[in-house]
Protein backbone atom coordinates (compact mmCIF):
# COMPACT_ATOMS: atom_id res chain seq x y z
CA UNK A 1 0.00 0.00 0.00
CA UNK A 2 1.54 3.53 -1.20
CA UNK A 3 0.87 6.84 0.82
CA UNK A 4 -2.34 7.63 -1.51
CA UNK A 5 -3.79 4.16 -0.67
CA UNK A 6 -3.25 4.50 3.09
CA UNK A 7 -6.94 4.20 5.19
CA UNK A 8 -7.58 7.27 6.40
CA UNK A 9 -7.62 7.17 10.67
CA UNK A 10 -10.43 9.74 12.50
CA UNK A 11 -9.06 11.95 14.23
CA UNK A 12 -10.69 14.31 17.41
CA UNK A 13 -11.31 17.00 14.53
CA UNK A 14 -12.37 14.87 12.17
CA UNK A 15 -15.20 13.64 15.04
CA UNK A 16 -15.73 17.64 16.77
CA UNK A 17 -16.53 18.88 12.54
CA UNK A 18 -18.88 16.04 11.90
CA UNK A 19 -20.88 16.68 15.33
CA UNK A 20 -20.74 20.40 14.47
CA UNK A 21 -21.54 19.97 10.39
CA UNK A 22 -24.77 17.60 11.56
CA UNK A 23 -26.24 20.14 13.93
CA UNK A 24 -25.31 18.96 17.49
CA UNK A 25 -24.52 21.73 19.79
CA UNK A 26 -21.79 21.98 22.82
CA UNK A 27 -24.76 21.97 25.01
CA UNK A 28 -26.70 19.08 23.44
CA UNK A 29 -27.70 15.64 25.73
CA UNK A 30 -26.63 12.62 23.11
CA UNK A 31 -26.88 9.31 23.50
CA UNK A 32 -24.84 7.04 21.21
CA UNK A 33 -24.93 3.47 19.79
CA UNK A 34 -22.13 2.88 17.32
CA UNK A 35 -20.23 -0.59 15.36
CA UNK A 36 -16.90 0.80 15.63
CA UNK A 37 -16.21 -1.58 13.01
CA UNK A 38 -18.36 0.47 10.58
CA UNK A 39 -16.80 3.72 10.95
CA UNK A 40 -12.84 2.36 10.02
CA UNK A 41 -9.80 3.38 11.96
CA UNK A 42 -10.05 5.79 15.26
CA UNK A 43 -7.14 7.58 16.62
CA UNK A 44 -7.38 6.41 20.44
CA UNK A 45 -9.92 4.08 19.39
CA UNK A 46 -13.22 3.60 21.24
CA UNK A 47 -11.48 6.12 23.97
CA UNK A 48 -10.65 8.31 21.38
CA UNK A 49 -14.10 8.96 20.15
CA UNK A 50 -15.19 8.84 23.40
CA UNK A 51 -12.69 12.04 24.38
CA UNK A 52 -13.82 13.39 21.38
CA UNK A 53 -17.48 13.62 22.15
CA UNK A 54 -16.76 14.96 25.03
CA UNK A 55 -14.01 17.73 24.13
CA UNK A 56 -17.27 18.89 21.85
CA UNK A 57 -19.82 18.38 24.53
CA UNK A 58 -18.29 20.69 26.77
CA UNK A 59 -21.65 22.01 27.90
CA UNK A 60 -23.42 19.58 27.56
CA UNK A 61 -24.07 15.28 28.59
CA UNK A 62 -22.51 12.53 26.40
CA UNK A 63 -24.91 8.93 27.18
CA UNK A 64 -23.38 5.64 26.18
CA UNK A 65 -25.43 2.75 27.03
CA UNK A 66 -23.98 0.30 28.63
CA UNK A 67 -26.35 -2.43 28.87
CA UNK A 68 -26.36 -5.66 30.87
CA UNK A 69 -30.20 -7.27 29.76
CA UNK A 70 -28.52 -10.56 28.19
CA UNK A 71 -26.87 -11.48 32.04
CA UNK A 72 -29.33 -10.08 34.50
CA UNK A 73 -32.07 -12.05 33.94
CA UNK A 74 -34.64 -13.79 36.24
CA UNK A 75 -32.00 -17.17 36.86
CA UNK A 76 -28.94 -14.39 37.67
CA UNK A 77 -30.79 -11.30 38.97
CA UNK A 78 -27.75 -9.23 39.80
CA UNK A 79 -26.36 -6.51 38.49
CA UNK A 80 -22.71 -4.74 40.05
CA UNK A 81 -22.14 -1.26 38.26
CA UNK A 82 -18.38 -1.85 39.10
CA UNK A 83 -17.81 -5.16 37.76
CA UNK A 84 -21.18 -5.79 35.29
CA UNK A 85 -20.09 -6.35 31.79
CA UNK A 86 -22.16 -4.63 29.33
CA UNK A 87 -23.51 -7.05 26.31
CA UNK A 88 -23.72 -4.41 23.16
CA UNK A 89 -20.18 -3.77 21.90
CA UNK A 90 -16.64 -2.53 22.85
CA UNK A 91 -17.91 1.48 22.61
CA UNK A 92 -20.29 0.28 25.84
CA UNK A 93 -17.93 -2.09 27.32
CA UNK A 94 -15.08 0.78 27.06
CA UNK A 95 -17.07 3.50 28.30
CA UNK A 96 -18.61 1.36 31.63
CA UNK A 97 -15.37 1.05 32.87
CA UNK A 98 -13.75 4.64 32.33
CA UNK A 99 -13.08 6.94 35.15
CA UNK A 100 -14.20 10.06 34.37
CA UNK A 101 -17.60 8.72 33.66
CA UNK A 102 -20.95 7.56 35.64
CA UNK A 103 -22.65 4.45 35.86
CA UNK A 104 -26.46 4.64 36.29
CA UNK A 105 -27.90 1.91 38.84
CA UNK A 106 -30.29 0.63 36.42
CA UNK A 107 -29.54 -3.09 36.20
CA UNK A 108 -30.58 -3.95 32.81
CA UNK A 109 -30.38 -0.88 30.95
CA UNK A 110 -27.51 1.36 32.40
CA UNK A 111 -26.19 4.37 30.90
CA UNK A 112 -22.02 5.54 31.50
CA UNK A 113 -22.66 9.33 31.26
CA UNK A 114 -19.80 12.00 30.69
CA UNK A 115 -19.98 15.90 31.10
CA UNK A 116 -20.86 18.23 34.35
CA UNK A 117 -24.00 17.22 35.94
CA UNK A 118 -23.53 13.27 35.07
CA UNK A 119 -24.09 12.42 38.87
CA UNK A 120 -27.45 14.36 38.77
CA UNK A 121 -28.37 12.95 35.34
CA UNK A 122 -28.41 9.32 36.73
CA UNK A 123 -29.62 9.40 39.89
CA UNK A 124 -32.45 7.33 40.56
CA UNK A 125 -31.83 4.76 37.84
CA UNK A 126 -32.20 1.87 40.53
CA UNK A 127 -35.71 2.63 40.88
CA UNK A 128 -36.82 1.50 37.42
CA UNK A 129 -39.01 -0.98 37.25
CA UNK A 130 -38.64 -1.69 33.16
CA UNK A 131 -35.97 -0.57 31.00
CA UNK A 132 -36.98 2.78 30.13
CA UNK A 133 -39.82 4.08 31.95
CA UNK A 134 -40.85 7.51 32.77
CA UNK A 135 -37.22 9.87 34.44
CA UNK A 136 -35.22 7.17 33.22
CA UNK A 137 -32.09 8.56 31.70
CA UNK A 138 -33.05 7.38 28.20
CA UNK A 139 -37.01 8.68 28.83
CA UNK A 140 -35.87 12.28 29.86
CA UNK A 141 -34.34 12.95 26.50
CA UNK A 142 -37.53 13.89 25.83
CA UNK A 143 -37.95 16.45 28.02
CA UNK A 144 -34.35 17.39 27.48
CA UNK A 145 -34.94 17.36 23.77
CA UNK A 146 -31.87 15.08 23.76
CA UNK A 147 -29.98 13.36 20.16
CA UNK A 148 -29.41 10.06 19.41
CA UNK A 149 -26.28 9.31 17.29
CA UNK A 150 -26.98 5.69 15.38
CA UNK A 151 -23.65 5.50 14.25
CA UNK A 152 -23.10 2.47 11.60
CA UNK A 153 -26.17 0.50 13.54
CA UNK A 154 -29.94 1.24 12.31
CA UNK A 155 -33.26 1.39 14.66
CA UNK A 156 -32.78 -2.08 15.51
CA UNK A 157 -30.05 -0.77 17.95
CA UNK A 158 -32.35 2.29 19.08
CA UNK A 159 -33.16 1.85 22.44
CA UNK A 160 -34.38 5.21 22.88
CA UNK A 161 -37.76 3.77 21.05
CA UNK A 162 -38.45 1.47 23.63
CA UNK A 163 -38.87 4.36 26.23
CA UNK A 164 -41.11 6.03 23.59
CA UNK A 165 -43.61 2.71 23.77
CA UNK A 166 -43.10 2.75 27.55
CA UNK A 167 -44.07 6.72 27.38
CA UNK A 168 -46.94 5.98 25.09
CA UNK A 169 -48.23 3.21 27.20
CA UNK A 170 -48.26 1.11 23.90
CA UNK A 171 -49.59 -2.54 25.17
CA UNK A 172 -47.88 -5.75 25.00
CA UNK A 173 -44.54 -4.59 25.99
CA UNK A 174 -43.84 -5.51 29.06
CA UNK A 175 -43.28 -9.16 30.84
CA UNK A 176 -46.47 -9.38 33.01
CA UNK A 177 -44.16 -11.41 35.68
CA UNK A 178 -42.16 -9.46 37.23
CA UNK A 179 -38.96 -10.41 39.55
CA UNK A 180 -36.82 -8.53 41.71
CA UNK A 181 -33.13 -7.57 41.09
CA UNK A 182 -29.83 -7.21 43.66
CA UNK A 183 -27.88 -4.15 42.67
CA UNK A 184 -24.70 -3.50 44.10
CA UNK A 185 -24.22 -0.16 44.05
CA UNK A 186 -20.37 1.88 43.97
CA UNK A 187 -20.24 1.35 47.77
CA UNK A 188 -20.68 -1.99 47.77
CA UNK A 189 -23.67 -2.02 49.14
CA UNK A 190 -26.76 -3.80 48.07
CA UNK A 191 -30.10 -2.96 47.07
CA UNK A 192 -33.20 -4.66 46.00
CA UNK A 193 -35.24 -3.37 42.88
CA UNK A 194 -38.56 -2.61 42.31
CA UNK A 195 -40.46 -5.69 40.89
CA UNK A 196 -39.19 -5.54 37.16
CA UNK A 197 -40.40 -6.24 34.41
CA UNK A 198 -38.66 -7.20 31.39
CA UNK A 199 -39.03 -6.10 27.77
CA UNK A 200 -41.80 -9.06 26.30
CA UNK A 201 -44.13 -9.29 23.44
CA UNK A 202 -46.46 -11.81 23.33
CA UNK A 203 -47.25 -10.73 19.64
CA UNK A 204 -43.96 -10.89 18.09
CA UNK A 205 -41.57 -13.51 16.77
CA UNK A 206 -38.54 -11.73 18.26
CA UNK A 207 -37.65 -8.52 20.39
CA UNK A 208 -39.94 -5.18 18.91
CA UNK A 209 -37.03 -3.71 18.74
CA UNK A 210 -35.72 -5.70 15.36
CA UNK A 211 -38.89 -4.14 13.78
CA UNK A 212 -38.00 -0.65 14.56
CA UNK A 213 -36.86 0.08 11.04
CA UNK A 214 -40.56 -0.09 10.30
CA UNK A 215 -40.29 3.57 11.33
CA UNK A 216 -37.38 4.75 9.32
CA UNK A 217 -39.44 6.26 6.25
CA UNK A 218 -42.12 7.80 8.73
CA UNK A 219 -38.99 9.43 10.21
CA UNK A 220 -37.22 10.61 7.15
CA UNK A 221 -40.41 12.42 6.16
CA UNK A 222 -41.48 14.36 9.88
CA UNK A 223 -37.56 15.14 9.75
CA UNK A 224 -37.12 13.30 12.66
CA UNK A 225 -33.90 11.59 11.23
CA UNK A 226 -31.71 12.81 8.71
CA UNK A 227 -28.45 11.39 8.17
CA UNK A 228 -24.84 11.99 8.29
CA UNK A 229 -21.29 10.03 7.52
CA UNK A 230 -18.65 9.64 10.69
CA UNK A 231 -15.43 7.64 8.95
CA UNK A 232 -16.86 4.52 6.75
CA UNK A 233 -20.09 4.80 8.99
CA UNK A 234 -23.62 6.33 8.15
CA UNK A 235 -24.84 7.84 10.88
CA UNK A 236 -28.59 8.66 11.76
CA UNK A 237 -28.70 11.69 13.45
CA UNK A 238 -32.45 11.63 15.50
CA UNK A 239 -34.34 13.84 17.33
CA UNK A 240 -35.99 12.44 20.67
CA UNK A 241 -38.62 14.49 20.66
CA UNK A 242 -40.26 14.50 17.20
CA UNK A 243 -38.93 10.51 17.20
CA UNK A 244 -41.92 10.35 20.08
CA UNK A 245 -44.21 12.79 18.49
CA UNK A 246 -43.85 10.96 15.12
CA UNK A 247 -44.71 7.64 16.68
CA UNK A 248 -47.31 8.59 19.39
CA UNK A 249 -49.17 10.12 15.74
CA UNK A 250 -48.23 6.70 13.86
CA UNK A 251 -50.00 4.91 16.72
CA UNK A 252 -52.83 7.08 16.32
CA UNK A 253 -53.78 6.20 13.03
CA UNK A 254 -53.33 2.18 13.05
CA UNK A 255 -55.81 -0.31 13.76
CA UNK A 256 -52.96 -3.42 14.82
CA UNK A 257 -49.19 -3.43 16.35
CA UNK A 258 -46.55 -1.38 13.82
CA UNK A 259 -43.54 -3.58 14.88
CA UNK A 260 -44.27 -7.14 15.72
CA UNK A 261 -43.23 -7.86 12.03
CA UNK A 262 -41.76 -6.41 9.18
CA UNK A 263 -44.47 -4.03 7.31
CA UNK A 264 -44.31 -0.53 5.27
CA UNK A 265 -46.01 1.47 7.24
CA UNK A 266 -48.73 3.41 4.94
CA UNK A 267 -47.38 7.47 4.08
CA UNK A 268 -51.27 8.13 4.24
CA UNK A 269 -50.03 7.53 8.42
CA UNK A 270 -47.23 10.15 8.74
CA UNK A 271 -47.60 12.63 5.50
CA UNK A 272 -49.70 15.50 7.79
CA UNK A 273 -47.32 14.96 10.82
CA UNK A 274 -45.82 17.80 11.64
CA UNK A 275 -42.81 16.72 14.07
Amino acid sequence: MNIHEQEHILTKEDICSFLKNNGIRHDDKVTVHASLRAVGPIEGGADGLIDAMCAYLNQGLLIIPTHTWDEVVRATPYYDVKTSVPCIGTLAKVAAFRKDGVRSLHPTHSVTVFGQGAEEFVRGEELCASPAPANSCLSRLYEEHGKVLLIGVGHERNTYLHAVDERLGIPDRLNPDPFVITIRDYDGNLLQSPPFRTHYCAMSDRCVSEYYPNYKEAFEYTGAVKYGRLGDALVYVCDARSMTDTVRELWKRTDHDLCIRKETIPESYYKDINA
